[in-house]
């Protein structure tokens, strides 16, 4: 009896949470924003202090950053949205696509054109879609899902015409970009009542056991954000300082055991982790990893692999 009773209440407060919607988008947003910007960009970031509000649109159009790119997100039942990037953010993303890093000097003061929103708006599509599969058994699904980037604004000032006179929900984050090379803030910002599709119900979880697929995902979610830095080494050389100090551009630097078909990759202490040989990959240059000799004695034949550097 007890059991059953402990059941119906269980339910009872999932469907509560189907029709209410629970605390989830604000927790999958940061996991869908940062793999979005790094499976379409190659871009590490981070999402700090973030608040989850309902505001008015006339309160909405004050939080919107000054020269910010304004994304205009479509979603069910003809509802809008925005994503708002500030512009170090917006500044950050272009000049990863562009030159393969972010400068750490500030951006230029200016409007966001047509191109910066082409450049974003795959990512833009990316990390909204990342959320509503997130959201797939939550009730934030009702009104978090379903958007995708429709246009561009470079002023805030059309919203007041173009977005519904109702509430929104706005999620505001400040964004790391690069480990710090530039910060700013990206705003989420969709209509409150729900008009997507209803989650799907969740079974009913096992009080104080993590469900086998919140924990593989968890897992994932911690694995898959990790960085990993190798360095492959030619050759090490010892010279004077006096020496290194006199170089200048054009000077040669004798490299006496260097060879190409002896590279040693290591991990950031130091160790030597694997060997390799140095070629290219689609116009890079790349190092082509060779099994260890006691692999390849044994007569295995381990998966070829190959470590590519930009260049």
């Amino acid at each position: 009896m007890a059991d059953t009773a402990i059941r119906r209440k269980l339910a009872a407060a999932q469907k509560a949470g189907l029709a209410e919607g629970g605390p989830g988008a604000d927790r999958a947003w940061r996991m869908s924003f940062a793999r979005a910007a790094n499976a379409t960009m190659a871009l590490v970031t981070e999402l700090g202090r973030m608040s989850a509000d309902r505001r008015t649109l006339a309160e909405l159009l004050d939080l919107c950053p000054e020269r910010g790119l304004i994304a205009v997100l479509e979603g069910p039942a003809e509802g809008l949205g925005i994503l708002a990037l500030s512009p170090p953010v917006l500044a950050g993303m272009i000049e990863m696509q562009t030159m393969g890093r972010v400068s750490p000097q500030p951006p230029v003061a200016r409007k966001p054109t047509r191109t910066d929103a082409a450049m974003v708006a795959g990512f833009v599509d990316r990390a909204l879609e990342d959320l509503e599969a997130s959201l797939a058994s939550d009730g934030d699904l009702i009104w978090a899902g379903g958007f995708r980037y429709a246009s561009f604004l470079d002023d805030p000032r059309p919203l007041g015409l173009l977005l519904e006179d109702v509430p929104y929900r706005v999620l505001s984050a400040d964004v790391s970009l690069s480990k710090g090379a530039k910060t700013g803030t990206v705003l989420l910002a969709l209509p409150a009542e729900g008009r997507g599709k209803r989650p799907s119900a969740p079974r009913a979880p096992v009080p104080g056991v993590l469900p086998a697929e919140a924990f593989a995902q968890a897992l994932t979610d911690q694995v898959m954000a990790s960085q990993s830095q190798l360095q492959a080494v030619l050759h090490r050389v010892t010279i004077p300082l006096s020496a290194v100090m006199g170089l200048k551009p054009g000077d040669l630097m004798p490299l006496p055991m260097a060879a190409i078909d002896r590279i040693v990759v290591e991990g950031l202490d130091g160790r030597n982790l694997a060997q390799g040989k140095l070629g290219q990959n689609r116009g890079m240059r790349a190092v082509r990893l060779i099994p260890a000799a006691g692999v390849a004695d044994s007569g295995e034949r381990p998966a070829q692999l190959r470590a590519v550097a930009s260049g």
